[in-house]
């Protein structure tokens, strides 16, 4: 377990916890944080969508009392609970807008989940909550303004300004994954012709695999790797097929790289953020040299000087990142300053 510390302020009483959740299209994962932003104990559970709202809501309930269960305290002073939630939501009401991947609409989690558990619950959008995690505790520690984008299935994005998670006037500022970087590109699941995750997403990269290897009738080792299946390709076997020299994967692949390095560079033009925090299954599996690739798209495609003192970083914080955000929005919420202080140097 990652037992990350997000530098809460040594005031906070020590028997005081707050429990950080994010919820996928696939998996659940609740951990119970302490005062000092430690994580003390998790639970993970798969989220079988397919069951409806309020099966899924039972299973994160539940998640979260076996989370609380492993602490071995028999009754932890749970505060709050904080939750990441995918597509776009209503964070005054904790309703879930529409979270296709879920094939939720109009989800009242914040009340469903309050009437279950009797604790004070907070929902914000689930790569926001990623983003406020490496800003409180992870690789964007003392940095008062970055920008998070987190590439696996879709492409997902927040905004830290001065050290505050920004939601923009309708809260949805952030969403990366929809800058267009190909005007006559493909058609994106949003509706628009060539967002960066219509090109991009691992989504995006299996539909290129595809119709390159079923279609066009190109070789790859990836029917061998995947057992055949081009349904459903993880980032561990892209990666997998790019180390072993597959051709074809590694040209879809540095194709994805240059569109994300033109996503990075316009999101430098435009806000001049202190860093760009890349995170997510594809950028953890793919390692440092996709990342190397992405910085040198983005050196192309910048203004003169507006790369100075802005870093392009890969996240620190793996599958916690999401928890250690919502841990960060619970104490938040709660009216904790929870600011971080400046890295030690």
């Amino acid at each position: 377990m990652n037992n990350t510390r997000a530098r809460f302020p040594e005031m906070l009483s020590s028997n005081e916890y707050v429990v950080g959740v994010d919820m996928g299209g696939t998996k659940i994962l609740a951990s119970v944080v302490n005062a000092a932003g430690r994580i003390i104990s998790q639970s993970k559970t798969a989220t079988k969508a397919d069951k409806g709202p309020h099966e899924v809501i039972n299973r994160i309930a539940q998640c979260i009392r076996n989370a609380i269960d492993r602490t071995g305290m028999e009754s932890p002073q749970i505060q709050a609970i904080g939750i990441g939630a995918p597509g776009p939501l209503d964070p005054d009401t904790g309703v879930v807008i529409f979270a296709p991947n879920l094939g939720w609409s109009n989800v009242p989690l914040k009340a469903k989940l309050e009437a279950s558990m009797g604790i004070p619950t907070f929902v914000e959008n689930d790569v926001n909550l990623c983003t406020l995690g490496e800003s409180a505790s992870g690789v964007g520690l003392g940095v008062k303004s970055l920008v998070g984008i987190f590439v696996g299935t879709g492409i997902g994005g927040g905004i830290i300004l001065d050290g505050k998670l920004f939601r923009g006037a309708s809260d949805t500022a952030g969403e990366v994954g929809h800058i267009i970087v190909k005007s006559d590109g493909p058609r994106c699941g949003c509706g628009n012709l060539g967002c960066l995750e219509a090109v991009a997403s691992r989504t995006a990269i299996t539909r290129q695999l595809r119709k390159a290897i079923l279609k066009n009738g190109k070789r790859s080792i990836l029917l061998k790797l995947n057992g055949g299946n081009l349904g459903l390709i993880r980032s561990s076997t892209l990666a997998k097929a790019v180390r072993r020299g597959d051709k074809l994967t590694a040209k879809v692949m540095r194709r994805a790289q240059n569109y994300l390095g033109i996503g990075v560079a316009s999101i430098i033009n435009f806000l001049n953020p202190e860093m760009i925090v890349l995170g997510g299954g594809l950028i953890e599996a793919m390692g440092d040299g996709f990342l190397d690739g992405i910085r040198s798209t983005t050196a192309k495609h910048v203004l003169p000087s507006t790369m100075d003192g802005v870093q392009i970083v890969g996240a620190e914080l793996g599958d916690n990142a999401g928890v250690i955000g919502g841990a960060v929005l619970a104490r938040q919420m709660l009216g904790e300053d929870i600011t971080p202080p400046q890295r030690d140097v």
